[in-house]
């Protein structure tokens, strides 16, 4: 009997020492590769500085008729590419295309150490060294010594990456990239003039739109003869045909789309607060010659 008894003591020990083994391992294989091992899911899931896309700011027209206009990349959180441009108020060329073509002249004109599209590149580059567009210092002209070889006005460009990153990725506008110029086929028979339409599209957008004029007897476009009180509105509602213009222009890049606005059979508008004068031939001539990506 007591045979027996050992006999179930050691069949019973034995099994509270599997199963303690087994409850051990358990726990420690869980310390070891489950859900409480905070060192492998914080590398995992770590929270990105920016989402993946393409940001997109712009600036307003300055004194010098030209207007920033900044586009990102941002891949696996990170900014992989920047690219500070300017549209002119003229429309045309951007202003990259510009500085390489000799025409802004930063050095000839400027007395710039080096064209502005270089300078540029520069700037860029400590963006995207920095990946942080306030990792920077100014003085009170907005210029820069944190950055060698560059004397251009670099606040525009980071402070629009700044509102760019801040508002999140836009993606792409529906236009091809580059210069748009387009005019009527004929002067008009009352008036002597054919309207003449010229547009700047960066990151697919229409960020500059310029609607002028061309007179058959030649002299000064348009707006250069309302500035210099030689054209005039019967009907101006206090604004001149230029300042009129600009309401027309600033639509058209609110709504990226010359078919957007409802233009009535007299050529006139109603969708523009402030216009009298006809719209048409901007819009058809806006139509005409947009390219879609």
């Amino acid at each position: 009997m007591k045979k027996i008894l050992t006999s179930i003591l050691v069949v019973i020990l034995t099994i509270s020492v599997i199963a303690g083994c087994g409850k051990k391992t358990t726990e420690d294989t869980y310390k070891e590769t489950g859900s409480n091992d905070t060192s492998t899911d914080s590398k995992d899931n770590e929270t990105a500085a920016y989402a993946d896309g393409i940001y997109f700011a712009t600036g307003d027209f300055g004194d010098s008729g030209w207007k920033s206009v900044v586009t990102l990349e941002v891949k696996d959180g990170k900014i992989i590419s920047a690219d500070w441009n300017g549209a002119s108020i003229h429309g045309g060329d951007d202003k990259k295309t510009t500085s390489k073509s000799g025409a802004y002249g930063l050095v000839e004109k400027g007395n710039g150490q080096s064209e502005w599209h270089e300078q540029a590149e520069a700037a860029e580059n400590f963006l995207l060294e920095k990946q942080d567009p306030t990792a920077i210092t100014y003085n009170d002209e907005g210029k820069t010594d944190d950055i060698a070889g560059v004397s251009i006005y670099v606040t525009e460009l980071f402070t629009l990456a700044e509102e760019a990153l801040a508002n999140g990725p836009t993606g792409s506008g529906n236009w091809k990239d580059g210069a748009y110029h387009a005019e009527e086929d004929n002067f008009s028979e009352q008036t002597g003039w054919k309207a003449t339409f010229d547009a700047t599209v960066i990151n697919g957008y229409i960020v500059a739109a310029n609607w002028n004029g061309l007179h058959k007897d030649g002299g000064d476009d348009k707006k250069k003869q309302v500035a210099a009180g030689n054209y005039t509105l019967s009907n101006d509602g206090g604004k001149t045909w230029t300042e009129q213009a600009a309401l027309v222009e600033a639509k058209l890049v609110e709504t990226q789309d010359p078919t957007a606005v409802t233009v009535k059979d007299d050529g006139s508008v109603d969708d523009i607060a402030g216009v009298s004068v006809k719209v048409k031939e901007f819009f058809t001539l806006a139509e005409k010659v947009l390219e879609a990506r």
